[in-house]
This record gives C-alpha cells, structure tokens and sequence, in this order.
C-alpha cells in the first residue's frame, strides 16, 4: 500500500520560514520523480516544485523561485521543501506527489500517480 505522509505545516509569520517533510512508504522512492503542490481556497491546485529520481534536476514555480527549496533524501524515503521568505500568498494546503513512470519531471497534477492527505500552512501578514 502506497503511502505519502507529509508534515511540518503550521502557522508562520510573513517573513519566516518552515520546512515540509514526506515520508514515502510503499513505492521505490529511489526510482520516483518527486513534486509538491499546493491548492487555496477557491483555486485549482497548482505545481510548487518537483525533483528528479537522482535528485540532480529540480524545477519551481515562478512564485517560489528563490525562496523555496526542494531536496530528497532517498535513504530515508524523504522529499523535503524548505520555504523561506513566505508570503500570505503561500498560505494553502501542500501535497506531495509521486510519479513511478520515470519519466522526464512534470509539473502537471496529471503527471503523478500518488498523493499525500496534504499539510496546512497559513502565512499571517
């Protein structure tokens, strides 16, 4: 049974920083292409960031480009994303995502196979 379980959201200032974690069980971790996304109220859910099986390629969005970093670490079955520098406009709920298909690194909620229940994080102003 596949499972992805994400922590370390939680309430932070503008300004701050938090770090999110997924434990994979379940899937040959070493062997997925790993991404985060995050869905807000009223909006579709939206690519975050996503990092190659190696770990040598990794992909932001736009909006977190500067601020967020991505990292695995394939001994402990563990994708991470380090934000720093957030914003009100980070606050949602993040999901990490897997895809087994060795594929190139997608950054469409379509290009990935399984999903974690989702961390909130919420950015006061």
């Amino acid at each position: 049974q596949v499972q992805l379980v994400e922590s370390g959201g939680g309430l932070v200032q503008a300004g701050g920083s938090l770090r999110l974690s997924c434990a994979a069980s379940g899937i040959t971790f070493s062997r997925c292409n790993m991404g985060w996304f995050r869905q807000a109220p009223g909006k579709d859910r939206e690519f975050v960031s996503a990092i190659s099986w190696t770990g040598r390629n990794t992909y932001y969005a736009d909006s977190v480009k500067g601020r967020f970093t991505i990292s695995r670490d394939n001994a402990k079955n563990t994708v991470y994303l380090q934000m720093n520098s957030v914003k009100p406009d980070d606050t949602a709920v993040y999901y990490c995502a897997a895809d087994k298909t060795w594929a190139r690194v997608g950054k469409s909620v379509f290009d990935y196979d399984y999903w974690g229940q989702g961390t909130q994080v919420t950015v006061s102003s």
